[in-house]
């Protein structure tokens, strides 16, 4: 695949410039955001982001307040009004001598032309494609949703820039779930965008591995880490910080649009359960993917039984991605599937302020009250023959041969 430009074990050069201060602007926008507890150079914030329109309003804000430094990072990116609301954003950013870097997945955003982006181009930012597709590397995809202002401010989540993520996610839009990072943890995320906007291109023979990282500072280690990932059948840092949290684990609450989980990480969530923790799943009642949904119906029977709660989002589709584990939430762009957890580059925050993870739970609850829960005696009768054969090809889809097809692509790009 791509030859490894530098050792990805060394902090880049960029790096250096993630330690200047936030602007006096940022710094009034956090507190007029009522972002607690406020970051000085020691100590990181968190605010969650509940709706599209929250998210949308929030990340406009950021980038019309930034003063050095924007960079931007989405799957999904469509030509509707609200990419052109960003990319206007992104020009004036460029008029103030902000430096702007675009980072868009081909895959993702395959109907979105490369014209879209001239205005940028010509007001000085820089936009790139993430691996255009070719038949020998379509299913290595970069799936993480990232904005980070002046190396100070960031946002994680779920949310790509379209239309679909317009609204509350009740009444309107699909519901998803963001994440506001203030401080010194915002920098860690700047160095993993660099990484990835450097081999963007895949003009190297050897695909782009990442590392998990944590915050360098004290302070941000003991709020958070950065939990990154890319393809193959390693050692996903995501994957092993979610067996890590489950091995004692007393209450799991997950909400997750896309549920397909390795064997190992499905038996560790059941073991949760037949040891008398409680452990709760918030899944789609409807979706944009329904083959996706029908594969993890092949699922149900075995987490019912195993005294696993199942509840199914009726109101929107569901996009949340949340992983809430005692005293720890996991939040990002990763899903409980195959392809998040082995084949997509993905990003997760774990956070353990008591603060977000009390809140977290109250977001669990929200989701939950405006959910259908699935009963296991009423499942296991409703179960035809014609349902248990649908469900078993879409599994075998999903788990085996997708990440099959990706596998033998990667080995093709060693």
């Amino acid at each position: 695949m791509h030859q490894q430009s530098g050792n990805l074990n060394q902090i880049p050069a960029s790096f250096a410039r993630a330690h200047s201060k936030p602007s006096v602007q940022l710094q009034f926008m956090l507190r007029g955001n009522s972002l607690a507890p406020m970051p000085s150079s020691e100590a990181t914030g968190f605010r969650w982001l509940r709706t599209g329109d929250e998210t949308f309003a929030a990340m406009l804000l950021a980038l019309d307040a930034a003063t050095s430094s924007v960079e931007l990072e989405s799957y999904i990116y469509t030509s509707s009004p609200v990419g052109e609301r960003f990319r206007e954003a992104l020009v004036r950013a460029c008029g103030r001598g902000v430096r702007v870097q675009v980072l868009i997945d081909s895959f993702g955003s395959v109907t979105l032309p490369d014209s879209f982006w001239q205005p940028l181009r010509q007001a000085g930012g820089e936009m790139r494609w993430f691996n255009r597709l070719t038949l020998r590397r379509f299913n290595i995809r970069n799936h993480r949703k990232l904005l980070i202002c002046d190396d100070w401010v960031a946002f994680i989540g779920g949310f790509n820039i379209a239309p679909e993520w317009e609204g509350d996610g009740v009444t309107r839009g699909w519901r998803d779930l963001g994440l506001q990072i203030n401080g010194p943890l915002a920098r860690e995320l700047s160095v993993s965008f660099d990484e990835m906007f450097a081999r963007a291109e895949f003009k190297h023979k050897r695909f782009v591995r990442l590392r998990k990282r944590r915050a360098k500072h004290h302070a941000s280690i003991q709020a958070g880490e950065l939990l990154v990932s890319g393809p193959g059948r390693g050692r996903s840092s995501i994957k092993l910080a979610l067996r890590r949290n489950l091995l004692q684990a007393r209450t799991v609450q997950i909400i997750a649009a896309y549920f397909l989980p390795p064997l190992r990480l499905r038996r560790a969530l059941t073991q949760v359960a037949r040891r008398g923790g409680r452990v709760q799943l918030i899944l789609p009642g409807k979706s944009d993917v329904p083959l996706i949904r029908l594969a993890a119906h092949s699922l149900y029977q075995r987490l019912l039984r195993a005294g696993v709660e199942i509840y199914e989002y009726q109101p929107q589709i569901l996009h949340t991605k949340l992983v809430i584990v005692d005293g720890a939430v996991f939040v990002g762009s990763s899903n409980l599937d195959r392809r998040s957890l082995n084949i997509n580059y993905e990003l997760l925050a774990r956070v353990t302020d008591e603060r977000i993870v009390a809140e977290a739970r109250d977001i669990f609850t929200e989701h939950q009250s405006l959910s259908a829960q699935v009963h296991r005696m009423h499942w296991r009768k409703s179960r035809t023959l014609w349902n248990k054969l649908r469900e078993r090809l879409a599994y075998l889809f999903f788990a085996k041969l997708d990440p099959y097809v990706a596998w033998r692509q990667l080995q093709g790009m060693r």
